[in-house]
């Protein structure tokens, strides 16, 4: 259970683990830490949406090694690595996912049944956050590359959030249109939409504030406008870094 007693969903809009910030921990996981409470989280990673690339775990070990968490981490590919996925889930105080194939990603933890232990892990208080197909997952749905280069929408998510994600706002030329117009035209819900680098944090359900690793990234809140267009709002966000 976080200290304030609260669930908390941290959801990134993606690049944070950028090649410029390699001596340090990403500031939106440090960030997610704090929400925990605790002074050494346990703190487990998920790289399903990538195939559990050994390489982005050596990445993620690497960059808390000068943290105080307790860092593991859950893989499903070829096989599950631990003989009992809810035991460790249940047992952290953060759960980081990472980005990839939003839609894979799903799809495999629905197989394994990790989908219901990570609302479990929610109601319990334990804090979830993840970047790119990682913030898309908690919501309704959101845009997505998983079935190609063209970007298409996903409305296959999590839905313990209300609404949709839209990443990369800011560093994929068709993110925003497309967002816009999936939006606008009722394809998925109004939701929200961030730069690379910024997230929303959401207590309960409610968004609760918006930060960001770098000061340019932004959080934007987009809905319909009850014409056939969607209205889009910056919304004010806390530099991380400061």
């Amino acid at each position: 259970m976080a200290a304030d007693g609260r669930r908390h969903v941290l959801a990134v809009g993606g690049g944070m683990l950028m090649p410029r910030d390699a001596d340090r921990a990403p500031l939106q996981v440090r960030y997610a830490m704090d929400l925990s409470g605790r002074g050494r989280p346990n703190l487990c990673v998920l790289n399903t949406a990538v195939g559990d690339d050994p390489n982005a775990y050596l990445r993620f070990y690497d960059r808390l090694a000068q943290t105080p968490a307790r860092v593991r981490h859950l893989a499903l590919f070829p096989m599950p690595n631990v003989a009992d996925p809810e035991d460790l889930l249940m047992s952290q105080d953060v759960i980081f996912v990472g980005g990839g194939s939003v839609a894979n990603m799903l799809a495999v933890w629905r197989v394994h049944g990790i989908d219901e232990i990570l609302r479990k892990a929610w109601l319990a208080g334990i804090v979830l956050a993840g970047s790119s197909a990682g913030g898309i997952c908690w919501f309704e749905g959101g845009t997505t590359d998983s079935f190609g280069l063209k970007l298409r929408a996903f409305a296959d998510g999590l839905g313990m959030l209300a609404g949709s994600f839209c990443p990369h706002f800011d560093s994929e030329p068709e993110r925003r249109p497309l967002y816009r117009r999936l939006v606008a035209d009722g394809t998925l819900p109004g939701g929200i939409a961030c730069d690379d680098g910024a997230a929303g944090h959401f207590a309960d359900e409610t968004l609760a504030e918006q930060v960001a690793d770098r000061p340019q990234a932004g959080v934007y809140r987009v809905e319909p406008d009850g014409a056939g267009g969607v209205v889009e709002t910056r919304l004010a966000t806390r530099f991380l870094g400061a």
